[in-house]
């Protein structure tokens, strides 16, 4: 049995949620309900009590409250935070940290699985604003339960009236009884662009945003691994791991992660690496403008094929690298998998617009030794479960091959 916070936002849907609740209990869970303003203008609660034989939280002011500072109590003690429906109002304020009521301070305060299932007119689930929001939920490892198509109260018929009940569940159910398949694992992963100076205002970078790299720390610290990040600089926030290492160019990254490798179980270098670096360092203080400017730049280490060769012919750590291309991936993917004596390549493309790069979404392509296979375009986060489903595998084969016992006469 599981404790879960269930927050109903103020829609129509949020009939629908008292059917979550009794649903989630069906499972053997035990369910707080926490109502906003706007949610007791479409259901008592009254109702919810009824259900969950708990008081609902309907106010972080309400007296008695305060004393246990509630919000944080529950968001101690709750193994997933659900909130259905989710307005396109709570949606910003969760994106963009603002905790003006008990809803949206428990976000803020836990650090439980988020599952959203959102509700609201067509117009507003496409627009922009709120499409940039869901992105940004994503990216910090908020899971989704998408609207449906149909009938809204409104008047209008498209995309945005709550999931069915069933499927909430479903879904909610679903991460609290994923097991923890990666405890007592040790897992460390790059993520990020590196930067290369030039001189005190100017550098070489890349568009990298770090999203691949964060969402795959966070899946693996909910599989219970414990996770070591080496980030280079990015504007996304990272997600909370056991230990977050900060760095800025290719030999900063290069230190920490041969630094860190020891003792690890699997490395997943995700970051975009610089390959070149400006030759002797960086040039002190600011170079004045000209009419031509010439750089002469030296390779940067490679780290991955460093992990490689201090590997050599053993069976761990565990060894994934990517393979950033224009076009083509699955090839050079090929190449490096031999090269750098590693276990798998994540190949993918990154001029397409929906993948690569600085997006939610990615199209990839697992090269092993044995194999090349192609997923679909997903999110981040899925692919990542990918990665990680491939991981498990490879640990799990590598703990199969072990050496035989030394003959004792």
């Amino acid at each position: 049995m599981a404790l879960v916070g269930l927050g109903v936002t103020g829609g129509i849907g949020a009939y629908k949620a008292v059917e979550v609740a009794r649903l989630l209990q069906k499972r053997g869970h035990d369910v707080r309900a926490v109502m906003t303003r706007s949610a007791r203008r479409f259901v008592g609660p009254l109702t919810f009590e009824a259900i969950t034989r708990a008081p609902v939280i309907t106010s972080q002011f309400t007296p008695g409250l305060n004393a246990d500072i509630e919000h944080i109590a529950l968001a101690s003690e709750m193994q997933l935070l659900v909130v259905a429906p989710a307005t396109a109002n709570v949606l910003g304020k969760f994106a963009n940290g603002i905790a003006d009521d008990f809803l949206t301070a428990l976000y803020l305060a836990t650090r439980a699985p988020v599952l959203v299932a959102p509700a609201m007119n067509t117009n507003m689930w496409e627009h922009p604003a709120v499409q940039a929001n869901i992105r940004r939920l994503v990216e910090r490892g908020v899971r989704f339960v998408d609207p449906g198509d149909g009938y809204l109260a409104c008047g209008w018929v498209g995309k945005g009236r709550l999931a069915e009940p069933d499927a909430i569940a479903a879904a909610a159910d679903a991460l609290l009884q994923r097991p923890a398949s990666l405890s007592s694992t040790r897992v460390l992963i790059t993520a990020g662009p590196t930067l290369e100076d030039i001189d005190a205002v100017r550098f070489i970078g890349n568009r990298s945003s770090g999203r691949m790299g964060f969402a795959l720390a966070h899946e693996a610290a909910a599989r219970g691994a414990h996770v070591t990040l080496v980030c280079g600089p990015t504007s996304v926030e990272p997600p909370a791991v056991a230990d977050i290492v900060r760095v800025r160019s290719a030999s900063d990254m290069h230190a920490a992660v041969l630094g860190h490798a020891d003792g690890a179980d699997v490395i997943i270098m995700a970051a975009a690496v610089a390959d070149y670096t400006p030759a002797g360092g960086a040039t002190d203080g600011k170079i004045e403008k000209g009419s031509a400017l010439t750089l002469t730049l030296e390779r940067t280490p490679d780290i991955l094929a460093d992990l490689g060769r201090r590997r050599g012919d053993g069976r761990k750590p565990v060894l994934i690298g990517f393979a950033a291309q224009v076009g083509d991936a699955v090839g050079p993917a090929r190449r490096k998998l031999a090269a750098k004596h590693v276990d798998l390549i994540v190949a993918n493309d990154v001029s397409a617009p929906d993948a690569g790069f600085d997006v939610a979404t990615n199209r990839v392509t697992l090269v092993s030794h044995t194999a090349a296979d192609d997923l679909p375009l997903m999110s981040k986060a899925d692919v990542a479960g990918a990665i990680l489903d491939r991981a498990e595998r490879l640990l799990a084969e590598s703990a199969a091959v072990r050496p035989a016992p030394a003959h004792r006469s």
